[in-house]
């Protein structure tokens, strides 16, 4: 259950925007990129499940110090035999099954049992200035993702909504290109449209940022059942056109200008690292996790290929969308009216689900960065600043681009290469010297990394601030072209 929790939080919204990167950068460059930062986002996934076995071993070794140190103090003070027979009944019910095995350096201390998030093991393994960098890659990162939530909304009811010609939604993916300023309803422009959706978009799950949002289950199961649905009907409905000959695609083999977006939407698409403990800790038997693991990515890789594959062979290069579901909201692709709309309309209902959870999610982190022992934040500061430096600044972005792929590309570049490459690599480094230093040097983690060797840390640094200069310097190349 832990590994199809996996598969359905990496094969995300992001996969959406996967098919026009393959177009744009060219099938073979596209394979190659995508089967190497499998490989890399599936490395740093064993990186962090071994710094949070490095974490469990931490707080069973404090709570062991701290236990032994409540024995010196009862056995100092006088104690009563009624409190030795209390304590002791305690002791076999909660603690002596953990300080058993520490006692006997059993490997069982670094059984992965309790949940440590990320911030926890950076605060846990980091200096003050690596769990500050922490928090703000986090910060950005979850910036990113609700702009790209909160623009793909909009666009996606506008592109079904609009009607330029007739009946848009039966040639919204006949390769017609619309411009922002083309009509869409009588004098509202497309883009006017666009700002209206998402005005409506914003008071309708704003609001929600101001709150705590729980007990979300059953939505997130109603989500992922769609996703599936919507996922398997684009593969099959493709393939269905490639096989009567009707196919348009002719891909390139290599478009090296391409690269930069394909690099941040693979990143994007392969992100989940953030989420792990929560994925992981539940799992009863992890005593092959990592094996698993690999098969959740050559599972996950397989579908990628098979859905930008089919999508690149099935339309030409310029008429495939941002958001691959809306090729499909032509008529000549399918003729049931519903199944037009539902693909059209997906990422509104999968999208509007996520976006309140996210929020949340940063809103609590940005009060987790400032937050100060002890002290507490004013009525004002709480409920009003915090959700408001969490609304406005994505939205603004969706108000001046809807350009997803962009949104994509960028978000996966640079925050999402800092939380899937270079802070995976930094709690192994730093973890492995703790658990060093508090256990000796023979101490084996069982849940460590196979690529265990410093070789591969210093390797997963290089790429990720290489890549970091590669974006960044492809960016300004770009730009002074244009």
């Amino acid at each position: 259950v832990g590994l199809v929790y996996m598969f359905n939080l990496i094969v995300g919204t992001g996969a959406l925007t996967m098919p026009k990167a393959f177009a744009t950068a060219g099938w073979l460059v596209s394979l190659v990129l995508l089967m190497f930062l499998g490989f890399m986002s599936y490395m740093t996934t064993t990186f962090v499940v071994e710094a949070m076995a490095a974490a469990n071993a931490q707080l069973r070794w404090k709570r062991m110090e701290k236990h032994k140190d409540d024995e010196d103090e009862d056995s100092s003070s006088g104690v009563s035999d009624s409190d030795v027979l209390l304590r002791d009944s305690y002791e076999r019910a909660e603690t002596r099954p953990i300080l058993s095995v520490q006692r006997r350096g059993s490997p069982n201390i670094f059984e992965i049992t309790e949940r440590v998030e990320m911030g926890q093991m950076a605060s846990m393994f980091f200096n003050k200035v690596g769990v500050n960098l922490f928090y703000f890659c986090i910060i950005i990162y979850l910036y990113g993702d609700l702009a790209i939530y909160a623009a793909a909304v909009p666009v996606s009811l506008m592109q079904v909504t609009c009607s330029a010609i007739g009946n848009h939604s039966c040639n919204v993916g006949d390769g017609t290109k619309y411009n922002d300023t083309d009509k869409c309803w009588g004098p509202i422009r497309r883009i006017d449209a666009y700002r209206l959706y998402l005005a409506a978009f914003t008071l309708l799950l704003g609001p929600f940022t101001f709150f705590n949002v729980q007990k979300t289950k059953y939505l997130q199961i109603v989500t992922s059942l769609m996703r599936w649905i919507a996922f398997i009907l684009m593969i099959i409905l493709a393939l269905i056109r490639i096989s009567r000959g009707q196919a348009e695609g002719h891909p390139s083999m290599a478009q090296l200008s391409g690269i930069r977006n394909l690099f941040g939407v693979c990143v994007y698409s392969f992100m989940c690292q953030h989420s792990l403990p929560s994925l992981i800790t539940p799992i009863s038997k992890k005593r092959h996790v990592n094996k698993l693991v690999l098969l959740d990515y050559i599972l996950i890789l397989a579908f990628y290929s098979l859905l930008s594959f089919t999508a690149i062979y099935c339309f030409r290069n310029d008429s495939l969308m941002d958001m691959y579901t809306l090729n499909f909201t032509n008529c000549d692709i399918i003729s049931i009216a519903f199944i037009r709309y539902f693909l059209g309309l997906f990422p509104v209902f999968t999208i509007s689900t996520n976006f309140p959870i996210i929020a949340v999610t940063l809103r609590n982190n940005w009060k987790t960065l400032f937050h100060r022992e002890g002290g507490t934040y004013p009525w004002l500061v709480d409920r009003i600043v915090f959700p408001a430096i969490t609304l406005v600044p994505p939205v603004l972005v969706a108000f001046c681009t809807h350009d997803l792929e962009s949104l994509v590309g960028i978000t996966g570049a640079y925050a999402g290469n800092g939380i899937q490459y270079l802070i995976p690599a930094f709690l192994a480094y730093c973890s492995r010297k703790d658990t060093q230093l508090v256990f000796g040097s023979g101490a084996l983690n069982k849940h460590r990394s196979p690529f265990h060797h410093t070789f591969w840390i210093v390797f997963v640094l290089i790429w990720g601030f290489s890549c970091f200069v590669f974006v960044t310097a492809n960016i300004v190349l770009s730009e002074s072209k244009f």
